[in-house]
């Protein structure tokens, strides 16, 4: 191997090239034979590719990192930790395990879209791996199962009404907790976007900001008339430096004690359940993407063609707003009750 590789005893510099190009050919395909990385370590040089390659968010990073982990393990034990252990037979028993799987302590086992979710990673995981031509199971030969429908949990519009009045009086929280679920709801944001908003980023006299959501991608979202009241009524009251424009409220308004007063994803989620639960609204897990479920089908009831609905929402494939076409069913029933009127009338 050693002759093979020392190229000074070749002549020709045609034949040098020729045959560097198969020595890179050989590598490419056996290269575990010269000190390949383990597969821990490519998983970790995949998430450093996620993170400043794809500019994927780190939540996202984290969770395919986590989902990673448990095919590890799971192909670790069952075949061998190398790349080249794994095989369309390992993939095939991991997807059984999962299916198969129940937490240690409830008992219940995942749901068929979390058990998607370690497919997706696992199988873009194998497209890094074709990137960097090193063999392994082709990434097209992983489908994922096929799941239920999706079933979105939206507010009437009385139920909604009760909500965005549900903060009462015009003390701080009130008048923070009125612009953030009236953000949430004019604008369809998540959760993420509407904790990394930043005051500078929002004009309330244009009534529009960009915000950059999933991969970092920017686009623009729109305030209502009454968002746009409620969130200048608040920032016209903050005394405080902080840039976030929704921040945690300390006892007796002491805001120069902290440096940092961003509110979590966790503590809006409380804050929205506190204001369903004081509106009354029974029966339903009220919380911020509610409120996201809401925006779109509001927009789809009063005609907005769903490209608009896809475009505002920030999805990336037409697939994932097309759960909202639930509610073209009023507009089916009024159609076959016409149908029917017009069969009688015949």
């Amino acid at each position: 191997m050693a002759r093979l590789c020392d190229m000074r005893h070749v002549a020709q510099p045609w034949l040098r090239k020729a045959m560097l190009a198969l020595l890179f050919a050989y590598c490419a395909t056996y290269w575990y034979d010269f000190g390949m990385p383990s597969i821990k370590q490519i998983k970790i040089e995949y998430l450093e590719y996620l993170e400043i390659e794809r500019n994927r968010a780190m939540k996202t990073v984290e969770n395919y990192g986590r989902y990673l982990d448990r095919f590890i393990q799971f192909s670790t034990a069952t075949a061998g930790g190398d790349i080249k252990d794994i095989s369309e037979d390992v993939i095939r028993q991991y997807r059984l395990w999962l299916n198969r799987f129940k937490d240690p302590d409830t008992q219940a086992p995942l749901k068929r879209i979390t058990q998607n979710y370690h497919i997706i990673a696992l199988r873009n995981f194998l497209k890094y791996l074709a990137k960097r031509q090193i063999k392994s199971v082709a990434p097209e030969r992983v489908e994922l199962g096929k799941q239920e429908d999706r079933q979105v949990s939206f507010l009437e519009s009385g139920e909604l009404e009760r909500l965005l009045e549900a903060p009462k009086g015009g003390d701080f929280p009130a008048l923070r907790d009125r612009a953030m679920l009236a953000m949430l709801f004019s604008t369809g944001m998540r959760v993420s976007e509407l904790c990394s908003l930043n005051r500078d980023m929002v004009s309330t006299q244009r009534g529009e900001l960009s915000i950059r959501g999933k991969g970092g991608k920017v686009r623009p979202v729109f305030l209502s008339e009454d968002a746009s009241v409620h969130v200048a009524a608040w920032m016209k009251e903050r005394t405080d430096l902080d840039p976030a424009v929704f921040i945690r409220i300390p006892r007796n308004l002491s805001f120069g004690k902290y440096d940092n007063l961003r509110l979590t994803a966790r503590s809006v989620q409380r804050i929205v359940k506190i204001h369903a639960t004081a509106a009354g609204i029974v029966g339903k897990q009220v919380s911020p993407h509610t409120l996201r479920h809401s925006f779109a089908t509001d927009l789809l009831r009063n005609g907005a063609d769903i490209r608009s609905v896809q475009a505002m929402l920030g999805h990336s494939s037409i697939t994932t707003t097309q759960i909202y076409t639930h509610v073209t069913d009023k507009g089916l029933r009024e159609v076959h009750q016409k149908f029917l009127k017009g069969g009688k009338k015949s």
